[in-house]
């Protein structure tokens, strides 16, 4: 019997922690091209999508304003700003697609999808027409 009420106690504390990972929060990203911490980034949901926001820009931030953007984002403030939009859940859990990125260093849009690859990483991916050409970084969970 007490083997019974173990494991029952047991499942619901790992059922709670899994129920309890999610995308929404603070992640600091690191540029997959110099491996430095850009910016705080802040994802929320909104209407049943996810987006994402730059929170806080940090010191080793290259870049302030949107420069090269080519619509109303254009010579914006990048903190602030929304950089990641209407992601929509796919039938997997914790993962997203069908939105998009934007990548303010160079103001181009591309596709996007995330996936929850940890409760402290996010696996990020922006590409153009396929998954296959694109980048990806990972955005981890700020405590």
């Amino acid at each position: 019997m007490k083997n019974i009420i173990s494991f029952t106690i047991c499942m619901f504390f790992l059922t709670s922690i899994s129920l309890a990972q999610s995308v929404i929060g603070v992640w600091k990203n690191v540029d997959d091209e110099d491996g430095k911490v850009k910016s705080h980034l802040e994802v929320y949901e909104e209407d049943g999508m996810i987006h994402a926001r730059v929170k806080k820009l940090l010191d080793n931030a290259t870049i302030t304003t949107c420069i090269k953007c080519k619509d109303e984002r254009k010579d914006q403030d990048i903190e602030g700003m929304v950089i990641m939009w209407d992601m929509k859940p796919e039938k997997k859990k914790n993962k997203y697609k069908g939105g998009k990125i934007l990548d303010p260093k160079n103001g181009k849009t591309y596709s996007c999808k995330i996936e929850l690859k940890s409760p402290d990483v996010l696996k990020v991916r922006g590409y153009i027409k396929a998954p296959l050409f694109g980048r990806t970084q990972e955005w981890f969970r700020l405590k």
